[in-house]
């Protein structure tokens, strides 16, 4: 459940924050007749990515074992790439977003309230369906069902109380700091989720090696133990993974982890005119 919630919140602020750029630009713009048609396309984004969700969770049933397996594997590496491609797009793009999302509104404006709504919707619907396939792959394997829906639950009420908080400058957070270790902790997650798409590759016989282990720490790690619990929830760490899955975790958590945390480069200063 501590994985689930942590993608919650991430994706879930992600969310709020471009809620309340939009919102905030037509109050402060005297514009707030506006704001009926941003919450409908926040509202048709929230519908269409918990119809999306209902759909992964349920139409996946319907299919054979074998069929379940390949999906879940698939479903698994979509997740990894739309979780790798947020985190590093949220890195490089947080400084403009603001900008950008009032220019898109302020066109939007001049065209129409489907317009409106439009952007709003865009800009939601994303968020929303990335956690819908995040949250679907996190959550197999989870022994209480009702768990991964709590702990996505609680992520995106606390996204939205935190969201609320900044766009009344109640509280105010450094951003760019809250993103990078998020960001830091869902590769580690991430790679955990491809470490189970390639499980079920073997388990769909689309990948050899199902019986050979890269280790066996089962005696150290017992199932029933809060902290071998943890380490499953957030990493998928199995005390008995085979050498796929084992390779599948250090080659993308390792690369990846350096890749997000190294320095991105600044820009170079523009030349001064001259005289």
């Amino acid at each position: 459940m501590t994985a689930i919630y942590l993608i919650g919140l991430r994706e879930g602020l992600e969310i709020t924050l471009v809620v309340s750029i939009l919102v905030a630009f037509l109050v402060k713009s005297d514009r707030r007749p506006l704001l009926k048609h941003v919450w409908a396309g926040v509202a048709l984004a929230a519908a269409l990515s918990i119809g999306f969700a209902a759909l992964l969770q349920f139409g996946i049933a319907e299919l054979s074992s074998a069929h379940q397996e390949l999906f879940e594997a698939i479903a698994s590496i979509c997740a990894v790439v739309f979780v790798t491609w947020m985190i590093f797009w949220m890195r490089r793009m947080a400084r403009h977003m603001g900008r950008e999302l009032r220019g898109r509104m302020e066109e939007a404006i001049g065209t129409g309230p489907l317009a409106i709504a439009g952007v709003a919707f865009l800009a939601v619907v994303r968020e929303g369906l990335e956690t819908s396939v995040l949250f679907y792959a996190a959550a197999q394997g989870a022994a209480d069902s009702a768990q991964p829906l709590i702990g996505v639950t609680l992520g995106l009420l606390t996204a939205v109380v935190l969201g609320w908080l900044l766009y009344a400058s109640a509280v105010r957070i450094n951003l760019t700091r809250f993103f990078t270790w998020t960001g830091a902790l869902l590769v580690l997650v991430a790679a955990g989720i491809f470490k189970y798409g390639v499980h079920d590759l073997q388990e769909s016989n689309l990948l050899p090696g199902l019986d050979r282990y890269a280790f066996d720490v089962s005696s150290a790690f017992p199932p029933d133990a809060w902290y071998a619990e943890l380490l499953r929830g957030m990493v998928n760490f199995t005390p008995a993974p085979t050498v796929a899955e084992t390779i599948a975790w250090l080659a993308y958590g390792i690369p990846v982890l350096v890749l997000f945390l190294w320095p991105a480069r600044k820009p170079a200063p523009t030349p001064a005119p001259a005289a």
